[in-house]
């Protein structure tokens, strides 16, 4: 058991989150390692998706504190000012863009931050995500696929000190999937950002983090660094689900 928060980016005591008073995550502690790829993994209706929500602070937890760069949030304390929320950004599985061109809708974080736009930054992170040739395109007329790449290229145009995926590769064909990839291990390594992904795919939890956290039913079943969980996982729930004996 962890003692304190400490050493930890992010740190999470006692948290017990409730929607219409059924508790949808329960976790006594938790801690994220600053510039790790951490995973966030279990079958639907796990809680992947509600821990997400409170690390990036569109929730409060019913219960318990989040320490975040040493400060606490949570349901006795206020959520964090914008300058704290600003360091954080989120890929969710739907994006939603703005009805404009693809690169107004990159640059956009840009400009609520007050921060210059670099027009061959922007291009080249397009060019990254395989949509240089559209940055003119309404973003409204992309397919699913091509939407996600544009909100992972608006994600990562400002540096964020922490990106939050939420199946990142869900809508992408394995091409595409395959670059993303590598811009996420890119980002890791070059700005040393701390990277959270929730994903159904075990293969690439296994690709791309350093630890993995196995959820079932809102509850953590085992912590452990990705080499150890893919190839001696400590329990059976684990062991079944890396096997595809769970149904999710």
């Amino acid at each position: 058991m962890m003692n304190n928060s400490e050493g930890f980016l992010y740190f999470l005591k006692g948290i017990k989150h409730f929607y219409q008073k059924k508790k949808v995550l329960s976790i006594d502690e938790l801690g994220i390692i600053p510039g790790e790829i951490f995973g966030i993994l279990g079958p639907s209706g796990a809680g992947k998706s509600t821990l997400l929500r409170l690390l990036n602070f569109l929730e409060k937890p019913t219960y318990g504190t989040i320490f975040y760069s040493g400060e606490k949030y949570g349901s006795d304390y206020p959520l964090p000012q914008l300058p704290v929320i600003r360091e954080i950004t989120t890929v969710f599985q739907n994006p939603i863009l703005l009805n404009t061109t693809v690169y107004k809708n990159v640059i956009y974080p840009l400009k609520i931050r007050g921060m210059k736009v670099e027009k061959k930054k922007v291009m080249d992170l397009l060019t990254l995500v395989g949509l240089s040739e559209k940055a003119c395109s309404p973003a409204i007329k992309l397919s699913g696929g091509e939407a996600q790449r544009v909100a992972l290229a608006r994600a990562l145009v400002f540096n964020p000190r922490v990106l939050l995926l939420d199946e990142p590769t869900a809508n992408l064909d394995p091409a595409n999937i395959s670059i993303i990839e590598r811009l996420i291990t890119q980002t890791n390594k070059t700005n040393k950002t701390t990277i959270i992904i929730v994903t159904h795919n075990i293969f690439q939890a296994k690709r791309l983090c350093s630890r993995v956290l196995l959820l079932n039913e809102g509850k953590p079943v085992e912590l452990n660094t990705a080499k150890n969980f893919f190839e001696n996982p400590e329990c059976n729930f684990a062991k079944s689900f890396i096997e595809g004996k769970i149904i999710y």
